[in-house]
């Protein structure tokens, strides 16, 4: 078959080693220098994790360790910011990971549960933690198909606390090519070699959901690719590499040298930017601001459909 990019053959994924298979995992989870973080998300109003006590103690991978990266001021989140989620340091990071037990060297996999549909999609928060460690220099993988996948193929799990003796591992790049802000999305909004993708639903692009700031719809000129069309299951379920890149080609995402994806928070976003690195896309970047930062200043161009 001949392929959108021009190259004849099976598509496959460039980066196949950035997922692993369940199998894969119950062969090496607790081989030396293999760290499993487990980053399920439950989220409270005030953007709280609190699946430690929920998810994790009640059932978990042996061997994985709770990593509370959804929190608003979580593991790889800026405390200091004044929006949630925002990009790291590089001694937050390293902290982090030294507190979670990953040594230099360590192949770090990220894995999780979905509890609740929505903000706890164990997808987007793998993929977000994923986005950061890969960026930072850190050797990480998803587990595809998350906790899930390990119960429904009869593994077993444990409950209870987990006693964490702390890592080595010093991160020191910035990652900062993996972010965007405000004034790079506006710069791309007017390059041709540049697209901008919203990473939410096609209601919320539409401005029919109640959106993540004080005006709804979507940044003018950005494309819509929901998250949720990349996956077959709420946590890590990525489609197979041809459905995917079938996806990704259907925005034109390969022809265009750069694109920067967004969603409420910078979390969904991660999900289409973590599909293009499959892929070994050049260039792509996350705005991390996204519309809680973009919906409150008027004098970024928004456009909302629904009115």
């Amino acid at each position: 078959m001949t392929r959108r990019d021009g190259h004849d053959g099976p598509v496959v994924y460039a980066h196949p080693e950035y997922l692993v298979s369940t199998e894969w995992l119950a062969e090496h989870h607790r081989d030396p220098g293999v760290r499993v973080l487990d980053v399920t998300a439950r989220l409270t109003s005030t953007l709280d994790n609190v699946a430690h006590d929920r998810c994790f103690v009640e059932g978990h991978i042996p061997g994985s360790v709770a990593f509370d990266s959804p929190s608003a001021k979580g593991a790889l989140s800026d405390p200091g910011a004044e929006l949630p989620w925002m990009w790291p340091t590089p001694d937050r990071v390293s902290g982090s990971l030294r507190a979670a037990g990953v040594h230099t060297g360590d192949r770090v996999v990220i894995t999780a549960r979905t509890p609740r549909a929505g903000l706890d999609s164990g997808t987007m928060w793998c993929t977000r933690a994923w986005w950061t460690l890969h960026h930072m220099g850190v050797d990480v993988a998803i587990h595809h198909g998350g906790v899930e996948s390990w119960e429904a193929a009869g593994l077993p799990v444990e409950s209870g606390p987990v006693a964490v003796t702390p890592g080595t591992i010093t991160v020191t790049r910035h990652g900062l090519d993996a972010r965007a802000t405000a004034a790079d999305v506006l710069a791309a909004l007017d390059d041709d070699d540049a697209c901008v993708v919203d990473a939410l639903s096609a209601a919320n692009y539409a401005g029919v959901d109640p959106g993540y700031g004080p005006r709804r719809g979507h940044i003018t000129g950005a494309h819509n690719l929901p998250y949720l069309s990349l996956i077959s299951a709420e946590t890590a379920g990525f489609l197979d590499a041809p459905a995917l890149r079938s996806a990704l080609d259907g925005l034109g995402l390969f022809d265009r040298p750069r694109v920067i994806t967004y969603c409420g928070g910078a979390i969904a976003a991660t999900v289409v930017a973590f599909a293009l690195a499959l892929f070994d896309h050049p260039a792509v970047a996350v705005y991390d601001g996204s519309l809680m930062e973009w919906s409150r200043d008027p004098s970024l161009p928004m456009t909302d459909p629904s009115v």
